[in-house]
């Protein structure tokens, strides 16, 4: 979405920026001696794939307004992190682009969920692959190994009969109806990116199941709060689902608590016991 350009903050910050950055830092020689600090304009426009005329009037605040791939080639050539990228699209009068971790796990994330253990506790990506859990995840839904398919909850869900007997038979419509509806909804946040149309397609082709739900056009982030698990050790689980979203939004963190009431609490503190017995 284009809105209003602010020429003279964007020129002040494209400079400012510019001046910050060494050769070095961008792959380039010291060459000869520098005047000034920082990077010469014509050295940003070469990495932009801009003329340096172009780039000049940008930072005299004047000339054709830049479109949205240049900000992209600007924001790379002078090596913005994520809140400058931003910063700089919205100068230029376009919105930011999704902030998307992929399959990173910021360290931090990973310090803060190993610290609970006596709770399930996964992190996926907003295609549902797991990314990590902890022990006692891998004891209450099984491990999750092997390729990107394999470690997918929704294509599981559609073509992997196994993955549905931890959960009872009459929550099944539920679950699937929950997966399309999220799919649906990274779809459209996603617009075209390679790896969801090729989910959906290959999932159209695999499953009548998910072709019938995909027709429906239901929207909606994964939403079931309370959830039921069936294990052979300790039978019925009764589980709260909190999902806590990173700043990317592409990552999810989902929790797993006991419901008060029930008798979840001590049937997870048995499963931390014959899990820690099976991996010793």
């Amino acid at each position: 979405m284009e809105g209003v350009i602010d020429r003279d903050g964007l020129a002040d910050f494209l400079r400012r920026r510019r001046e910050l950055l060494r050769p070095a830092d961008v792959g380039l020689p010291d060459g000869v001696r520098r005047r000034t600090p920082g990077l010469r304009r014509e050295e940003v426009a070469q990495l932009a794939a801009i003329s340096t005329d172009y780039y000049s009037r940008l930072e005299q605040s004047r000339g054709a307004n830049p479109s949205e791939p240049i900000i992209a080639n600007l924001a790379r050539a002078l090596r913005c992190d994520l809140d400058e990228r931003d910063h700089l699209y919205h100068l230029a009068g376009f919105s930011s682009p999704l902030r998307l971790a992929g399959n990173h796990l910021d360290p931090g994330l990973l310090s803060l969920v190993e610290r609970l253990t006596d709770i399930p506790v996964l992190i996926a990506n907003d295609l549902d692959e797991v990314l990590w859990q902890n022990a006692l995840a891998d004891v209450v839904l099984g491990p999750q190994t092997g390729g990107r398919r394999n470690r997918n909850l929704t294509w599981r869900w559609f073509t992997d009969p196994g993955l549905r007997e931890i959960f009872p038979e009459e929550d099944w419509d539920a679950h699937a109806a929950a997966h399309v509806a999220d799919l649906r909804a990274t779809q459209s946040r996603r617009m075209g990116d390679r790896d969801v149309t090729e989910l959906v397609a290959d999932l159209l082709e695999q499953s009548e199941e998910f072709r019938d739900l995909w027709e429906l056009h239901e929207v909606a982030v994964h939403r079931l709060p309370r959830k039921r698990f069936l294990h052979a050790e300790v039978g019925a689980l009764d589980l709260a689902c909190q999902t806590l979203l990173t700043p990317a939004a592409d990552l999810r963190v989902r929790a797993f608590l006991p419901i008060e009431g029930t008798d979840a609490r001590e049937k997870l503190d048995l499963l931390r016991v014959i899990g820690m017995q099976t991996f010793a």
